[in-house]
């Protein structure tokens, strides 16, 4: 079973400054409630019960969100508001969750991934990017599903427009295994148009091996000059790893801009 999940969280969201100037994009309200929340939610429902919260000491606010216990006790004590008392409640749960380690500089997911070893206690675990938001269905659930089934690593997968390859992390599909499910045979970081073997994108939703950690150990940096969680991925592939890619059901969401943050504040109202 998938127990555990990591979140990397300590990008420096400059894609939504001036706002993350001085507050974390992941605490920024989506329709009443912080992004992070969404992502804490589907963790939970898909039966992860430890989250471990990759943060920089620039964002140490993330932790104390999680760990505001007597500002809570004290606004309580003082007007016992049933909103605020079940906000509350839900922290609390939230918190008895998290576990926080520190990349203190940005080098890349592959390092933050790294960073998060010493509590990765089962063979595989679960890691979901922030800025990506799945609605109406869960994925983790789903691709847990497709995990079970299969008895490997699994990735979410979405067909994005042809001009916009070089955003993503892009795969060569090997085989199709069933209706939301492929085989993967490379996949390659941030590709031009001329070079991506397709448009099948990596959606920030993976199931990964502990295996992964012996790649990162020694993964050289890549583009930007950053760490990438895809290119230890993709020399696990090489060494015949099986890998799947998921089509999920969902509705996705890109939080990580200004225009795709109010826009995906805009539908998960309609939602």
């Amino acid at each position: 079973m998938i127990k555990q999940a990591i979140i990397p969280l300590a990008g420096l969201g400059t894609r939504l400054l001036p706002l993350t100037s001085v507050f974390p994009k992941e605490l920024l309200p989506m329709n009443g409630k912080p992004g992070i929340e969404y992502i804490l939610d589907e963790c939970i429902n898909a039966g992860v019960n430890e989250i471990i919260f990759v943060i920089s000491k620039k964002k140490e606010i993330i932790k104390k969100y999680f760990n505001n216990d007597s500002f809570y006790r004290s606004i309580i004590k003082k007007k016992n508001d049933p909103r605020i008392i079940k906000e509350y409640k839900k922290i609390l749960f939230f918190k008895k969750k998290i576990k926080f380690v520190y990349q203190n500089k940005p080098m890349g997911t592959g390092d933050a991934v790294l960073k998060a070893k010493k509590y990765i206690k089962s063979k595989y675990f679960l890691m979901l990017f922030a800025d990506d938001l799945i609605m109406k269905t869960n994925c983790s659930k789903a691709m847990i599903k497709a995990h079970k089934k299969y008895n490997c690593s699994v990735m979410a997968s979405m067909n994005v427009n042809k001009n916009t390859v070089n955003r993503w992390g892009i795969y060569s599909v090997d085989k199709k295994l069933d209706k939301f499910n492929f085989k993967i045979s490379d996949v390659i970081e941030k590709p031009d148009l001329l070079n991506a073997p397709s448009n099948n994108a990596v959606i920030g939703r993976y199931i990964l091996s502990k295996k992964i950690f012996t790649y990162l150990k020694n993964q050289a940096k890549g583009k930007d000059g950053e760490i990438h969680i895809t290119d230890a991925i993709r020399r696990m592939i090489l060494d015949q790893n099986l890998f799947i890619g998921h089509k999920f059901k969902g509705k996705y969401l890109d939080c990580g801009s200004m225009n795709g943050f109010i826009k995906s504040g805009i539908e998960i109202f309609k939602l």
